[in-house]
């Protein structure tokens, strides 16, 4: 029997986008219908109690019955280990917007907006259609700068992610995937072993805004959790529309990776989302 076709839109780093001034680039409204929506993070620019709120009424006007959200590096307050380490008094910073921000996130306006934020752990998830699918997250990137999340390029934050799941949705790209910038490939080496370990059918993810792309990922069935082998190549896409359109494949030796960051690298809107379908 053939799975369930799914639909997800994926979007990423909308840093406080407003929606209805981004009238020329590809993210505009209308946009299409679809099962899921997933937000791989960066909300805003630097944070901000207003910022939250305006990035929550943005995804409410999006049409999807589950909206699935996670932060990212510029999330400042959403990072509680962060914020308190970072409190700057005299500009007025307060330990409690930690909390407050967390509130927003999962407050009346996030359900009023149809929003579900996640921190990092496997979810599942059961769509009115009957298809269920597992989710494993994480807000965290190697540290670059001073941002939120992040974490020293020697630390494994992913030791958690043991099993095969369905989707993993991360902040930061693994390494050598959609991770190429000025300072060179980027992503997390840690991250590419647990995509390894949960061969999902999709990872999306975001933070580095010149890897705006998809890859299909073939992995070598024969090699073991160490010693894997791979190969990234590029993905049949449907540019016809404002959005890119790709089927997954029903392949198991396959996953789809997307680097959804909608800000492009000169800091305007110009990626276009991406329309996923995916066997589940």
């Amino acid at each position: 029997m053939s799975p369930n076709n799914a639909s997800f839109l994926i979007i990423s780093d909308t840093h406080g986008l407003d929606i209805h001034e981004n009238t020329v680039q590809h993210f505009r409204l209308p946009l299409p219908k679809v099962d899921v929506l997933l937000h791989c993070g960066d909300l805003t620019q630097v944070g901000g109690h207003g910022p939250f709120r305006k990035a929550l009424k943005m995804l409410g006007e999006i049409d999807a019955e589950l909206k699935l959200v996670i932060a990212g590096n510029h999330d400042l307050e959403l990072d509680g280990e962060y914020w308190r380490s970072h409190l700057n008094e005299e500009d007025g910073d307060e330990a409690e917007e930690h909390d407050q921000a967390v509130a927003i996130m999962r407050g009346p306006l996030a359900k009023e907006a149809g929003v579900t934020y996640l921190e990092q752990v496997t979810h599942t998830f059961t769509l009115k259609s009957g298809v269920s699918f597992s989710i494993y997250v994480s807000p965290y990137s190697p540290a670059i700068n001073d941002y939120a999340f992040g974490y020293p390029s020697s630390e494994n934050r992913f030791v958690d992610l043991k099993d095969h799941v369905d989707i993993m949705m991360t902040h930061g790209p693994p390494k050598n995937i959609l991770d190429a910038c000025p300072s060179g490939n980027v992503g997390c080496d840690h991250l590419l072993a647990a995509l390894n370990r949960a061969k999902p059918l999709l990872h999306c993810f975001g933070h580095i805004h010149e890897g705006h792309g998809a890859r299909t990922i073939s992995w070598d069935e024969k090699a073991d959790a160490e010693n894997y082998l791979m190969v990234a190549k590029p993905v049949d896409i449907d540019k016809t529309e404002r959005w890119h359109t790709v089927r997954k494949s029903e392949k198991s030796n396959e996953t789809l990776a997307v680097n959804a960051a909608i800000q492009g690298e000169n800091g305007e809107f110009c990626n276009a989302p991406w329309l996923v379908y995916l066997p589940l």
